[in-house]
């Protein structure tokens, strides 16, 4: 099994876009589940729809939560205070750039890497990122 990857956005067709890519990278090999928009499709955040990508994205080797902004992170982390502790201990909620990040967790999961590694992969897109952009 492969570690999990939820994609919490402000916008649905965002969120669903960073999962299709990072998902086409590793040939559908993991769980890459979108979870954006606010409950009424509209631009936001939802905590249902961001608790019930954490159930779909379940595994034995972990979930990866990438997101957007700050609110996403915020309801985020209210989600994963929600699952039962046995869960929580398994699901990591990543600082890395969205789209890069995702990319990178996704190939570094289908590899069979542990969460830790995947955590770390994506947040190392962020020193990639900023190479970039000078």
């Amino acid at each position: 099994m492969a570690v999990g990857i939820v994609i919490v956005s402000h916008s649905q067709r965002l969120a669903e876009g960073v999962a299709e890519l990072a998902a086409e990278m590793t040939h559908g090999a993991v769980k890459i589940i979108p979870a954006g928009g606010a409950d009424d499709g509209g631009l936001g955040e939802s905590f249902a729809r961001v608790r019930q990508a954490l159930d779909a994205a379940a595994s034995p080797e972990g979930v990866l939560i990438l997101v957007d902004l700050g609110g996403a992170a915020l309801i985020s982390a209210m989600a994963i205070e929600d699952l039962p502790e046995e869960r929580r201990a398994h699901v990591r909620l990543s600082g890395a750039p969205l789209v890069e990040g995702a990319v990178i967790a996704a190939v570094e999961s289908s590899i069979g890497s542990d969460l830790e590694r995947v955590a770390a992969a994506a947040s190392e897109a962020m020193a990639m990122d900023k190479g970039v952009a000078k």
